[in-house]
């Protein structure tokens, strides 16, 4: 529908947006705002970063406490006398503002926050780096070469991380063993069965912990400190897959104590011998879980980045959930490719220790470069 003609009081309409540096949710309505502000050149677009000491925080405490704000949080928006705290990826909050806007424009509306602002106070409140900033065409990236961050998506990078997280030595050990026994058995059905009752209990305890840490994350919020955290665990796990890579020559799990896997050893042979089908399938399922969950010590670097580069992002719910999926599905895909061979061949066929170690190079390197970019560039990750 379009606008009607504005009268000479509502010419314009101020857009007060107070942000913090660092926050994500707040870059992203900073862009949508300003491209809002170019199909409807009538609004003025006011920014106010909070963070330290100035004039912006200090209108930032006096609209609160003027507006009766009990719990405020960033982003925090105020057109009229209307005040949304957060940012929706899903766009509601974005139309609801447009709507907010034009109605304004239709009818000049109350403006709360006017009254409060010191002169020039907008003045002293610049465009977060990674608005005013152009993303670079291109990044030169050692061992990589030259990267184009435009190029990269989130589907690309949580293929990318799903498999360097999949190529994991201790999990897979696991899964050789239960395919030995299992060739042995002439039932192929039954076969068939319990090494992919295997596969999905591995993936159900992975895609728990990538949920528990995503919802986490999530609680916490776009808290500066969480983001700086998660960057130095990125940097952390850069530097010890680079030292796997180096002195872990064999590729062994490192969490893994022989005695532990004869015991697995022992009870993946006994579930596979059970007679009674329901109880193998089930206690292989259990198994797999508990396996699997004690050996998260080995990858917990990789899920906690990805999910941390997730809640930048600020997607709905299906989307983070169908992320997971992906990941789950990509992560386990290697598990995947050695049991259907193995089963279809009749031959137990392995992946050599060097995939190991090569991905705990490649790891190395893209966790070091992601970790970087959270600490400095986090608007690079956030692909938008």
């Amino acid at each position: 529908m379009p606008v009607a003609q504005a009268d000479e009081e509502s010419a314009s309409v101020s857009v007060y947006l107070f942000w913090v540096s660092g926050c994500p949710h707040c870059q992203r309505e900073i862009k949508y705002l300003q491209r809002l502000q170019q199909e409807l050149p009538a609004t003025d677009l006011q920014l106010f970063e909070i963070t330290a000491d100035g004039d912006g925080r200090s209108l930032f405490l006096d609209v609160v406490r003027v507006l009766g704000i009990t719990e405020p949080s960033v982003p925090l928006t105020i057109i009229g006398n209307h005040v949304w705290m957060g940012y929706a990826a899903d766009m509601s909050t974005g139309q609801q503002m447009r709507d907010r806007i034009e109605a304004c424009l239709e009818t000049a509306c109350p403006d709360a926050v006017a009254g409060l602002i010191a002169p020039a106070a907008s003045e002293t409140s610049p465009l977060p780096e990674s608005v005013r900033a152009p993303v670079p065409e291109k990044m030169q990236i050692p061992l990589l070469g030259d990267i184009s961050p435009r190029d990269l998506s989130l589907p690309v990078l949580t293929i990318i991380l799903g498999a360097l997280d999949g190529f994991n030595p201790c999990a897979m050990w696991t899964l050789v063993f239960l395919i030995g026994l299992l060739l042995g058995m002439k039932d192929t059905m039954r076969m068939w069965m319990l090494g992919g009752a295997f596969i999905i209990g591995s993936a159900a305890v992975y895609f728990v912990f990538l949920a528990a840490w995503l919802n986490l994350l999530l609680f916490l919020g776009s808290l500066l400190i969480i983001r700086v955290i998660i960057g130095l665990v990125a940097l952390s796990g850069g530097f010890y897959y680079l030292r796997e890579y180096f002195l872990n020559k064999d590729a062994v799990c490192p969490v893994t104590a022989s005695e532990k896997r004869q015991r697995v050893f022992q009870r993946l042979k006994t579930l596979a011998q059970e007679r009674n089908f329901l109880l193998a399938l089930t206690g292989i399922m259990l198994l797999a879980f508990i396996v699997n969950l004690v050996e998260l010590v080995c990858s917990a670097g990789i899920p906690a980045v990805y999910t941390q580069i997730l809640v930048m992002h600020g997607l709905p719910t299906w989307q983070y959930y169908g992320y997971l999926l992906l990941y789950i599905l990509v992560f386990m895909a290697d598990d995947m490719l050695v049991f259907a061979s193995a089963m279809l061949t009749l031959q137990m066929t392995g992946l050599t220790k060097n995939y190991s170690r090569y991905s705990h190079l490649i790891g190395g390197v893209l966790l070091l470069i992601i970790g970087a970019l959270m600490l400095l560039r986090p608007d690079l990750l956030t692909f938008v």
